[in-house]
């Protein structure tokens, strides 16, 4: 069965990517193709990037950098639920990816952004360019969610059918990509 971490990118008090990585997390339970799990950035406590070495090493001298590792490298793909901070990513979610490399590589990424302009377009094409260095294959469908359409007072999520729609499109492009990719990862045989 692929595995997927629905990976929660805000870590900020009052943040409203919880509810949106829940609801991810709910209607990928529903598909028979996968099984999901939520990722969230703030259970790991991940001070700024502080190993000695370079993460292509895969040489993690701290405990809770071991404890990261083990979790990313369980999946198969992820999607990355993430607001959009001045035009990117938040900072927290960033060193999180920074902290690994082998295990981002060839598997899959989703995202689903929110912000109050654009969706969280911008923090999309950040982690698409970040995903590209890492062997990690974005699919071509996003979702983008509008702080002030699609949340009641800029803090309750109240998904549409339309996002449903666009969610579950999404989650048949990471499900096939994460099985086309499967060979990579497994390596030579």
């Amino acid at each position: 069965m692929t595995r997927i971490a629905i990976v929660v990118g805000s870590t900020r008090p009052g943040r409203v990517g919880r509810q949106v990585a829940d609801w991810v997390a709910e209607q990928g339970r529903k598909r028979r193709d996968a099984e999901v799990e939520i990722v969230d950035v703030a259970d790991y406590a991940l001070p700024v990037f502080d190993e000695p070495h370079s993460p292509l090493m895969g040489l993690y001298e701290h405990e809770h950098t071991r404890a990261w590792s083990a979790k990313v490298a369980e999946f198969d793909g992820y999607v990355f639920v993430t607001p959009e901070y001045n035009r990117s990513i938040p900072s927290a979610l960033k060193n999180a990816i920074d902290y690994l490399y082998k295990e981002w590589n060839n598997k899959v990424a989703g995202f689903v952004a929110y912000g109050s302009t654009v969706g969280g377009a911008r923090a999309v094409e950040h982690l698409r360019l970040i995903g590209a260095g890492l062997q990690l294959a974005g699919v071509r469908t996003q979702l983008n969610l509008s702080l002030v359409a699609d949340f009641e007072s800029f803090t309750t999520f109240v998904p549409t059918e339309r996002h449903e729609a666009t969610l579950a499109q999404l989650f048949t492009e990471v499900v096939a990509w994460a099985e086309a990719l499967a060979p990579l990862r497994e390596g030579p045989q």
